[in-house]
């Protein structure tokens, strides 16, 4: 198993846990007073694309990162002549061949177009407590910034204040909520997104949305996630809520209707209960039953009146990966997310996520073959988002390259929901009386915050550009969480471009697999990328011998 390395001295950044691919620590917590590049980045923006104390060191890489097969072993290939992409009627020149002039603006969708400012995505924030905790730092920051949000599974459901009659949902406090705040700073770019799975479905979620806020929401059928291969999970440590939630038809784990469950609870030995969700198609047995009832779904929502419809799938096996990009095609869906095996919000069981289904890299490398095979019959292939274990500028760069030019978004899940915590965080001591409201954490900065200021002024490299944004009266209404999503975007937005510039690529249409190479030959022989000293190899040789 590969071990990532905790600290990085050229940045200044250390990880409280084991560090994952991502760079994130295995645990992410929400009171961390952190030190992570992600952290960092949330409040000095793009100063942590380069190296700390510049004047008094040098910086060099430890090029240890081509170990094994991951989006680590991918390295990215800079051109040292030309530069493509750039805007009609603009010149190439070392004037307008500069990084601040990449357009990484981005669009998806078949009739219906759904723009970017960003070429990323939250991943499915649903019911856990962490995702209702910081929803409003999350949505009102990807509203400014101009990118899509997905409000994940089963907010209805566990809503305790959603009236539900005759099994379907009549009013949701938390789903408007949620959409409402993402709505009231939007702007043309970006969407929101409601997810559906079993128990959205049967509750008529998807017609109650459709009925409040017409088009405005693009719908997302899922078909699973990464983290795990059965239903969503949540925890509760109220027997009463447990109660709550098997009566709205949920399993819930252990069974509290059981008197010695009760006992149990009532003495202290069981602490709290599990709430699961259900395994989708599961009264059929082959891929055609699912082709029809698939299909049938997705027409009955077109009907409903929804213009944009998704789908999220996990990383379930070739079968199941070749029938989410061929159903999504041929029903003419707006984006096909695919998420790679690893992560989750936190209640996904361990070693499920340790070991089912297929890591991040192979996945999308075989997705990119499979919407190579459907393009090649002379079909419009529905639009992909990568997900699973990014959150660095270099790995979207690396997974729009990988799956040219079918990938269109990079979904992002616990990367982006650190900006959240910590603002979070910050505000709740900047602002003791907003502590319980935005869900604070900390009496006091801890040093890692302050060495940037004592205001959010001072704190948030970010803060006056989101003032620009939204005038300085409306400030007092945008939560720190909010402004430190800004941040962390635009130092995403500033390394990508820099990237980018270096491939010579000025637009997001340029970029393609030439872009990329491999440290190692086992992932060569898994990506179909070649390996680095093979790239141009011939012409190289050429070159020598004119």
């Amino acid at each position: 198993m590969i071990q990532w390395s905790k600290t990085n001295d050229a940045l200044g950044t250390v990880n409280r846990g084991e560090p994952a691919e991502s760079g994130l620590c295995t645990l992410c917590r929400a009171d961390c007073q952190g030190r992570c590049e992600t952290f960092l980045s949330s409040m000095a923006g793009r100063k942590m694309l380069y190296p700390k104390d510049f004047g008094m060191t040098t910086a060099g890489s430890k090029n240890t990162t081509h170990i094994g097969v991951s989006y680590n072993s991918v390295r990215i290939n800079g051109g040292n002549y030309g530069c493509v992409g750039l805007p009609e009627g603009v010149k190439a020149s070392v004037d307008s061949c500069v990084f601040p002039n990449v357009d990484i603006e981005t669009e998806f969708g078949g009739e219906y177009k759904t723009k970017s400012t960003l070429p990323f995505l939250t991943g499915a924030l649903g019911s856990t407590m962490i995702a209702a905790k910081y929803w409003d730092s999350l949505s009102i920051g990807s509203a400014l910034v101009g990118f899509p949000i997905v409000i994940g599974e089963n907010v209805v459901g566990v809503d305790p204040n959603s009236v539900i009659e005759n099994g379907k949902v009549k009013s949701s406090p938390e789903l408007d909520r949620r959409i409402e705040g993402y709505l009231r700073y939007y702007d043309g770019k970006g969407a929101i997104i409601v997810q559906m799975n079993v128990e959205d479905t049967s509750n008529g979620v998807a017609e109650y949305v459709i009925n409040k806020f017409g088009d405005k929401v693009v719908l997302e059928l899922k078909w699973g996630q990464g983290a795990k291969c059965i239903g969503g999970e949540i925890q509760v440590d109220s027997l009463e809520r447990a109660m709550f939630l098997k009566e709205r038809g949920y399993i819930v784990d252990p069974d509290p209707t059981k008197p010695e469950v009760q006992e149990s609870f009532k003495n202290g030995s069981i602490k709290s209960f599990a709430r699961h969700s259900r395994l989708g198609y599961s009264d059929l047995s082959t891929a055609e039953q699912v082709r029809e009832q698939f299909m049938s779904a997705v027409d009955t929502y077109r009907s409903l009146g929804y213009k944009r419809i998704t789908l999220k799938t996990g990383s379930y096996g070739m079968e199941g990966l070749a029938m989410a990009i061929k159903l999504a095609t041929d029903a003419k869906l707006d984006l096909l997310t695919i998420d790679g095996s690893g992560g989750g919000t936190g209640m996904s069981p361990w070693n499920m996520m340790e070991s089912w289904g297929v890591p991040s890299i192979l996945l999308h490398a075989k997705a990119y073959e499979y919407a190579s095979i459907l393009a090649a019959k002379g079909q419009k292939v529905v639009d992909l988002a990568f997900a699973g274990g990014l959150a660095r500028e270099d790995h979207i760069f690396k997974a729009l390259a990988l799956g040219a030019p079918y990938v269109k978004m990079v979904c992002m899940g616990r990367g982006l929901m650190v900006p959240a915590f910590l603002g979070s965080n910050i505000e709740g001591v900047l602002n003791p009386l907003r502590k319980s409201e935005v869900n604070g954490n900390w009496d006091k900065l801890p040093q890692s915050v302050a060495q940037f200021g004592k205001n959010a002024e001072e704190i948030f490299i970010g803060y006056y550009d989101v003032q620009k944004k939204v005038g300085s009266n409306e400030m007092k209404n945008i939560p720190y969480g909010a402004i430190a999503l800004w941040t962390l975007a635009d130092k995403l937005a500033a390394g990508l471009q820099q990237l980018m510039a270096g491939a010579r690529k000025f637009s997001l249409s340029e970029l393609s697999r030439e872009d990329l190479y491999v440290g190692n030959r086992e992932t060569e022989k898994e990506t179909g990328i070649p390996f680095v000293t093979d790239v141009k190899d011939e012409v190289a040789k050429r070159i020598l011998t004119s």
